[in-house]
């Protein structure tokens, strides 16, 4: 069942969000080669409790950390580690906190240092996926149409869109109803209304979209080892249109710093 959130309750999630967005820019100021993991993670936790907020995944199904940090050709879940940052990796950090009892949740994935322009241009068109699929958030639509642009711009550039793991509707738990395929036909799936929360979050592959899970339990890999990137966002349907509860303004202002 889809739990449609109240404008009160939206502005609380706004706020989740934001303390998410804000955990990523000050990551964002920390991102570069010898940096480990686990000292983002530390940084993270620090910060999401110093804002009266509990960090998201700690805890959650038994996750181990604040972040899941998936390097390079691991998709998602990645558990933070001692291995330092190297020249050239990227890195997805996803993060999630809970304020005042609703979720907020979203990702970014970094580069570090000089990285390929091939594995540029595979970030580059990841978070055009995020937004043209944002743009099909809207009253009357459905899930299927928000897959459908994401699938659609992938696949142009010849991506892999991982088809096993999947957006979601957040609120008072981490995933709720519906679920956000980032592939799908359009006018298919759960009709979208006022009220809708959910985590839009392409997760595309620059080879195949096969994916395989790592012994750690947790950690997400492409099948063919070649790097994924994933970017992720919170919206809420407003007077029939998308509004994007969480932001990338921090991660950008920290990283134009270190231009």
């Amino acid at each position: 069942m889809i739990i449609y959130k109240t404008a009160e309750e939206i502005e609380i999630m706004r706020e989740a969000a934001q303390i998410v967005s804000r955990t990523l820019g000050k990551i964002a100021e920390m991102i570069e080669p010898g940096v480990t993991p686990l000292e983002l993670d530390k940084v993270a936790e620090s910060y999401i409790r110093s804002e009266n907020a509990i960090p998201g995944f700690l805890g959650l199904y038994d996750f181990p950390n604040t972040l899941c940090i998936s390097i390079n050709d691991a998709v998602v879940h990645g558990i933070p580690t001692e291995t330092p940052l190297k020249d050239g990796d990227i890195v997805s950090v996803d993060c999630g906190a809970i304020f005042e009892g609703y979720y907020g949740d979203h990702a970014y994935t970094f580069e570090v240092g000089n990285v390929k322009e091939e594995v540029k241009q595979l970030l580059k068109v990841t978070k055009e996926c995020l937004y043209l699929g944002i743009e099909q958030c809207r009253a009357g639509n459905r899930i299927g149409d928000i897959g459908f642009a994401i699938q659609q711009h992938a696949e142009k550039h010849g991506y892999g869109v991982v088809r096993d793991l999947v957006g979601h509707g957040i609120g008072k738990t981490m995933h709720e109803e519906p679920q956000v395929p980032n592939y799908g036909r359009r006018g298919k799936g759960k009709k979208i209304q006022n009220g809708l929360t959910i985590a839009i979050e392409p997760m595309i592959n620059m080879g195949t979209e096969k994916v395989v899970q790592l012994e750690d339990g947790w950690t997400i890999v492409t099948q063919d080892r070649l790097p994924s990137a994933h970017f992720e966002h919170d919206v809420a349907v407003i007077e029939g249109k998308p509004e994007i509860l969480s932001t990338f303004d921090y991660i950008e202002k920290a990283l134009e710093k270190k231009k």
